[in-house]
């Protein structure tokens, strides 16, 4: 996940946008979803399109709102580790380790990974990911299926229950428009919904024809060539995480999800183009002001989103990974999200005694 800014008062919208943009940035937590899209009638998309089109707009604002722009860059220079995705993580006695910010996208250009990566990688003895259970996807989703209060409403209702008619339709056009019928999804809670519309339909279809995220596949990819392969959480933890939060919450990012419409792609792409940049620290005011545009009301509760999201699950990440790091040769991928911050992972590592450097 692309971590959180500092913490000045902020628009509601913004607080939204931010969860909705978890979702976009952070669907490993969902991956489980991947199993059911595939069951789906999605259509495959075009090898040949490695985006899922749509606009920059960070580009964009760079030439119509120079001011803006420039006050995005103040605001994500002051983002401490906000720049760069590949990390070189040292200690006294072993050899080194390699960190990698993700994307949990199928896209071939996020796929290809920064320059010195792959050499890296080969050279690992073991490989760390936020979860091993990406590689099994029948075998997680029995997990989830087992605590089915954590991904239905287990009282009869249904999305239709907590939304509004336009809303309702609205929400049903979203998933019309990437294959899936509302009535298949109706019982989910709202953020296991809100992942499908949170990304461009392309995504969805290159999932469902069996496309690997890049996690997965460097998570593949280990077992194959014979590396240790490690997680540092459950998907069942992670989907607790996402369930303790208000079901309000929830709906309010689901409808501001739907209220930013073919904007999702336009968000993904810049969000890509900036992640293969290293500008992660613009990550985050770029989303901000996207959804400031597309302002709604409610009651975000964002302070224990952002407790339970990311700063909880930082200080999990790095308290798991450092015993495996303390063996060297690690090549460790989490998303990107996770990294940056005064609370992020390169620094709550650098706290446990280990020195973290750019290494692109």
């Amino acid at each position: 996940m692309f971590q959180h800014l500092e913490k000045p008062a902020r628009s509601l919208a913004g607080k939204l946008g931010d969860n909705v943009l978890a979702l976009i940035a952070t669907l490993h937590v969902l991956f489980a979803l991947n199993l059911i899209a595939t069951l789906l009638s999605i259509s495959p998309a075009r090898a040949e399109d490695p985006s899922c089109g749509g606009k920059n707009l960070i580009a964009q604002m760079r030439t119509s709102d120079p001011a803006k722009f420039a006050a995005l860059e103040k605001e994500a220079a002051a983002i401490p580790n906000g720049k760069g995705t590949f990390w070189k993580i040292e200690k006294a006695g072993v050899a080194p380790s390699y960190l990698l910010g993700t994307m949990h996208v199928t896209d071939p250009r996020v796929l290809a990974m920064p320059a010195g990566a792959s050499q890296a990688y080969d050279t690992a003895e073991t490989v760390i990911v936020e979860s091993d259970e990406i590689v099994d996807d029948r075998k997680a989703a029995a997990a989830i299926m087992m605590q089915p209060g954590l991904t239905m409403f287990a009282d009869g209702k249904s999305i239709k229950d907590f939304l509004k008619p336009e809303e309702t339709e609205q929400l049903a056009a979203g998933l019309r428009a990437r294959g899936i019928p509302l009535t298949l999804v109706a019982k989910m809670k709202p953020w296991m919904i809100a992942s499908f519309v949170a990304l461009p339909a392309c995504e969805m279809s290159r999932k469902a024809a069996g496309a690997a995220f890049l996690d997965k596949k460097l998570a593949e990819d280990a077992l194959k060539q014979g590396k240790s392969l490690k997680g540092l959480e459950t998907m069942v933890e992670q989907l607790q995480a996402m369930d303790a939060l208000p079901v309000q919450f929830h709906l309010d990012a689901l409808i501001e999800t739907l209220a930013l419409g073919d904007t999702v792609t336009d968000v993904m792409e810049t969000t890509t183009e900036l992640y293969l940049s290293g500008d992660t620290g613009l990550i985050m005011p770029m989303m901000k002001a996207v959804s400031e545009e597309k302002s709604i009301e409610g009651d975000a509760g964002y302070a224990d989103f952002e407790q339970r999201i990311i700063t909880d699950r930082n200080k999990i990440m790095a308290t798991r990974a450092k015993p495996i790091l303390d063996g060297g040769a690690v090549f460790m991928a989490v998303g990107a999200l996770h990294l940056p911050g005064d609370e992020g992972v390169i620094e709550l590592l650098r706290k446990d005694g280990f020195t973290v450097t750019a290494a692109n």
